[in-house]
């Protein structure tokens, strides 16, 4: 598929589900590229920006940004320039998908999280994720990853980031984050093994965009 036709599989995912984890061995599994946290390294490379920006604004509001900026470095984003590009959520986010436009535009990969299926919607070769899981399983990963030490703390934590997201992706698109509807493909990670449930959506995705 790579070689003739260029194609991105993008994945949101809640909180603990295995998201990161799928779309690795996707991207391992199909030899090519994978984004997650890497792209914000791409976009802070790209504008000229701190990382720590992206890093401090990644899939959170803009409410949430200005005030987390205006508290670690005592302005307001909006009056800090970088260049001649004003430090704002817009210029943030723009750069950001600019970014996943460009990586798209040079080689087939998987990119996860950061609304990258509604940046991407033009895409012709484009297969949208999503990777859910019950509470149970949910907390089951967080606590192996030691992320935190109780079940109450790993619920507390799954919930809290999930409403991040939730809020980052409904903000920036026409689609609301989780329900089925906004994916191509929406699949709980707690019925399957990682690698069964990246052997489905390798299988879905050779349906769609055959040689």
């Amino acid at each position: 598929m790579e070689n003739d036709n260029k194609y991105v599989i993008t994945i949101g995912r809640q909180f603990g589900s295995g998201g990161r984890e799928i779309g690795k061995k996707i991207a391992e599994n199909l030899g090519i590229k994978y984004y997650d946290k890497e792209l914000l390294r791409e976009a802070a490379k790209s504008s000229g920006m701190n990382e720590e920006f992206f890093e401090a604004a990644d899939e959170r509001t803009p409410t949430f940004y200005n005030n987390l900026m205006a508290f670690n470095y005592g302005y307001s984003a909006g009056a800090y320039m970088v260049g001649s590009m004003p430090l704002n959520d817009d210029n943030i986010y723009r750069s950001q998908c600019e970014v996943m436009q460009e990586l798209a535009r040079q080689s087939s990969c998987v990119i996860v999280g950061r609304s990258a299926d509604f940046v991407l919607r033009k895409h012709p070769r484009l297969i949208s994720v999503f990777i859910h899981a019950s509470m149970e399983s949910r907390i089951a990963r967080i606590l192996s990853r030691c992320d935190c030490k109780t079940e109450n703390e790993a619920k507390n934590i799954s919930v809290k980031k999930d409403k991040l997201r939730a809020n980052y992706y409904n903000f920036y698109t026409d689609k609301e984050w989780g329900k089925s509807e906004s994916y191509d493909l929406s699949v709980d990670s707690s019925k399957l093994s990682v690698d069964d449930v990246a052997k489905l959506i390798i299988s879905y995705v050779k349906l769609r965009l055959p040689d």
